[in-house]
């Protein structure tokens, strides 16, 4: 598609539904656009560096900084009885301390921060400080830390029927475990913070965050002051993934601790090695299931058990548990089912946020059960998936429909069995698993697999609170558009979408309108940019504050040329009345003569979604995103190798914003969530030491990963609910496609085996995994 191609049935002079170029892609690659490193220093800077525990868990007796105080550079020791205001962090769950008080409670939990004049100088003296700790006994492990009983919050069950007399009826069950590993976020720009004094304890903090009004909050609590005296602002991030969601305040609140210490200007950037130690990563999940099925594969009962690890402390573990519950149906519905979740506490980094948000650990469970029941039973997976998907169908003997999931919530918007068969027929499935059987049959030591899975995935906060957005729209007498909202950009093209939408309000060329750096001084309490529904929410808010400002020169325009205001129509830079055109720029100079109002806000909230958080039923989510992916891969029986071959993608954008961008969600989405299953392996030693903690132990997918036939195709169809454009959210869905991976290498290990059993990999599949799969199953 070209860049500037419309989508069929719009005018050119649209600047929505096309693939306008990312707003900063030029500047980046020529190296032109800021990141927090890049801006200019203000004259006394200092910079920071955190002394890291080397305990996993034990009594906190001493800190003797004498050595590092002693070495060039180094201004201060900032220490927990520095902190001018509460000691604890104004996390939801009030269970993390600023710095460690009386114990440790991880291998990498930061005890303070060195001040020095220069950024080595601080590391190199960090390093230096001596910690008296009494070791504690440490939680490691999910299965330690459910034998001790060991939780951040309280479990918490999701039934449906009775899944224990379903199973008594089964005709079929299957009995399984499953692990799951973490995922480190690896984002290009690590976690970095600038804090700035201003007059009168007044305070600039730039944040590399996806949620600035959340380091607002936290530095404010952290120094002792209201939160109006505390500005945050991001211009961009490079990289996200959801951890920078909550875990970039911990470094705004170091940094601004240490600048009221030292009463200068105090930056802290995290090198790698302590980026990885320090932050939480994506939660590995342990599970124990039973399923019960039917001669066709048709699941009729469910008994799950999901143990989340969610390190230290709460963080968003709660949230993130409630999602994989939430997506433990993914596209199948549960008829009797009976969900349990465990949120354990370890001696590990506090694990958060990450691309999907739970969601993938839900997914991929029960994709996991529905490729075991085809195995079982002889099945092509499918079909068993086929015969499980959500439908109209009625359940026989009652007045219900297989339509509704086991939260409550019925599925309006279904579109699985079309968007699957469409699939399977355009990536040839049927003629491609002949094929790989019959290539295996005289293969002895490569042996090849292939999976189609689908993805539903509900697009909304399930916190409540948080579907709510703030923009700001500035028309500028020369009839240039300025916009603020409250999301941040990580390289998503948020801010391009938002433009492209005020763009069309406004009925001017796309290159007028101009997005700028996310700013607690102009948008308050907004919300993280995270859930996938940036977009959604800041992309409508803004629509609404630019249709108050053309509102307003409509009935200016009305007034000159005494017509109604309906008459009145903006597009192509030119504003339509009954009697004249004139100029967008020309009709803003009169406005702003007549004393017309050009500026305005806008504000949006999710309609619809509700729910009971004690029992989890309702209606958390607005809408759902779907998709499903077709991939085929490759596994060397002698040393676990394996190798993605082809990949076809048809997924669900709605009504595409910009289809360029949404296919480079897309993609990327799918490679990210590739590297969680087969090469992004966490390895924490028997000492709660994080062992791989750097590009040379933890290996994210390269270039080279990516296969050569890598297809992606959009469905066809707006949003079925009232949202922004008639699109969808695309930021997460994606990554769950890559469960197919996972899939195609099951069904790659079942064919070289051959013995028909259940098919035991644990994830992330490396070549290690694999071989135990194949050797044993376990």
């Amino acid at each position: 598609m070209n860049a500037n191609t419309p989508l069929t049935g719009l005018l050119p002079t649209h600047a929505a539904g096309v693939s306008h170029a990312h707003e900063s892609a030029v500047a980046q690659v020529a190296g032109a656009v800021h990141y927090i490193d890049d801006l200019p220093e203000v004259r006394g800077t200092l910079h920071a560096a955190p002394i890291l525990s080397n305990v996993a868990h034990g009594k906190l007796l001493g800190v003797d900084s004498s050595a590092a105080l002693a070495m060039p550079g180094v201004v201060s020791v900032v220490l927990s009885e520095d902190i001018p205001g509460d000691p604890m962090l104004a996390a939801f769950a009030g269970d993390e301390p600023v710095f460690a008080m009386d114990t440790v409670q991880f291998v990498g939990q930061v005890v303070g921060v060195v001040v020095a004049h220069t950024a080595m100088q601080a590391r190199h003296a960090a390093r230096k400080v001596r910690l008296n700790i009494e070791a504690l006994p440490a939680v490691l492990t999910v299965q330690q830390a459910l034998d001790a009983k060991s939780f951040v919050l309280p479990p918490v069950t999701v039934k449906r029927g009775d899944a224990s007399a379903a199973l008594a009826a089964a005709p079929h069950t299957l009995h399984g475990t499953l692990e799951v590993g973490g995922q480190e976020h690896f984002y290009l720009e690590g976690q970095i913070a600038y804090a700035m004094p201003l007059e009168q304890n007044q305070w600039w903090i730039y944040s590399s965050t996806q949620h600035p009004g959340e380091v607002q909050h936290w530095v404010s609590h952290a120094l002792g002051i209201d939160n109006h005296a505390v500005r945050v602002e991001c211009r961009r991030m490079g990289g996200g993934f959801g951890g920078k969601e909550t875990q970039a305040g911990h470094l705004a609140v170091w940094a601004a601790v240490a600048a009221v210490k030292t009463k200068r200007a105090v930056k802290l950037r995290m090198d790698r090695d302590d980026d990885f130690m320090v932050t939480g990563k994506r939660h590995p999940f342990a599970y124990e299931y039973t399923a019960g099925f039917d001669d066709s594969g048709r699941l009729t009962a469910l008994q799950l058990q999901m143990a989340a690890n969610c390190g230290f402390s709460a963080d968003l573990s709660g949230p993130v548990a409630d999602r994989a519950i939430f997506h433990s149906d993914n596209a199948y519905y549960l008829q009797d089912v009976d969900i349990t979740s465990y949120r354990c506490k370890t001696n590990t980094q506090s694990h958060t946020a990450f691309r999907g948000f739970g969601g993938p650990q839900g997914v991929i469970l029960i994709e996991t059960i529905m490729g075991d029941i085809a195995r079982a039973l002889k099945l092509d997976p499918l079909d068993v998936r086929l015969r499980n998907l959500y439908s109209d169908e009625a359940i026989a003997g009652t007045d219900q429909k297989r339509d509704t999931t086991h939260y409550q919530m019925k599925v309006e918007d279904n579109i699985l069995q079309p968007l699957l068969s469409k699939l399977e027929l355009s990536a040839h499935y049927r003629r491609r698993v002949a094929a790989i059987s019959t290539w295996n049959a005289s293969s002895p030591v490569l042996k090849r697999g292939i999976a189609i899975t689908p993805v539903k995935f509900g697009i909304s906060f399930t916190a409540t609170l948080f579907n709510q957005a703030g923009a700001l729209v500035h028309v500028y007498t020369d009839g240039s558009v300025q916009v603020n909202h409250g999301g941040t950009e990580m390289g998503q093209g948020l801010h391009t979408k938002v433009a492209q939408i005020v763009a069309d309000e406004l009925g001017i060329p796309f290159v007028r309108v101009l997005c700028t750096a996310s700013d607690t001084s102009k948008v308050p309490n907004a919300s993280a940019t995270a859930a996938s529904a940036g977009t959604d929410l800041n992309g409508r808010a803004a629509q609404f504050a630019a249709r108050h400002v053309r509102d307003n020169l409509a009935a200016f325009v009305c007034g000159l040329d005494s017509c109604g205001a309906g008459a009145i129509k903006f597009k192509g830079g030119q504003v339509f009345s009954p009697v004249a055109t004139r100029s967008f720029d020309e009709v803003v100079k009169l406005a702003y003569a007549n004393r017309i109002q050009l500026w305005s806000d806008g504000f949006y909230r999710t309609p619809k979604i509700h729910y009971d958080k004690t029992t989890l039923t309702g209606r958390p989510f607005y809408y759902f995103a779907y998709g499903a992916a077709c991939t085929e891969v490759v596994i060397d029986t002698l040393t676990g190798e394996s190798k993605v071959l082809k990949v076809d993608i048809l997924h669900d954008v709605g009504r595409s914003i910009n289809p360029a961008i949404d296919v480079g969600q897309i993609e990327g989405g799918f490679v990210q969530g590739m590297g969680w299953l087969t090469t992004e392996q966490l390895v924490w030693n028997d000492k709660g030491y994080l062992s791989t903690h750097a590009p040379s132990t933890y290996k994210i997918p390269t270039a080279g990963d990516v296969p050569e036939h890598f297809k992606v195709d959009l469905w066809p169809e707006p949003n079925r609910e009232d949202n922004v454009f008639g699109s969808k959210a695309v930021g997460e869905p994606p990554f769950m496609l890559a469960i197919s991976v996972y899939e195609a290498l099951r069904d790659a290990v079942a064919q070289a085996r051959g013995d028909g059993t259940a098919v035991r990999l644990t994830a992330p599949a490396t070549a290690e995994n694999v071989l135990r799969a194949l050797q044993s199953g376990a």
